[in-house]
């Protein structure tokens, strides 16, 4: 039996037993690419929230039920925010690659 995953597995009748071969380079540079990729996607959804949260902090803020220098400092709060976590995920992001490329 053989699979497309690179492992074959061995029954010996009591247990199934998978060998997994040691990650290659190759391999270790697709599975950072794809860390990476994730990585943006949650910066690319991070910066959507912060695109919601603008638009109705400046829809309160046309509406009159806050004043202009609160919506400000609601959007400076919101930038704030934004950064914090973006700087957090690419952090994190890094840290996996170094781990990913750790021989």
């Amino acid at each position: 039996m053989e699979s497309d995953l690179g492992m074959t597995p061995n029954n010996n009748g009591e247990t199934i037993r998978l060998n997994i071969p040691a990650l290659t380079e190759d391999r270790r540079k697709e599975l950072s690419k794809t860390a990476k990729s994730l990585g943006e996607d949650g910066k690319t959804a991070l910066r959507n929230v912060r695109r919601d949260a603008v638009d109705k902090v400046k829809k309160l803020a046309k509406a009159g039920d806050i004043s202009e220098d609160q919506g400000k400092d609601g959007e400076d709060a919101v930038q704030k925010m934004t950064d914090k976590y973006v700087k957090e995920i690419e952090t994190v992001i890094k840290k996996k690659e170094a781990d990913i490329m750790k021989v």
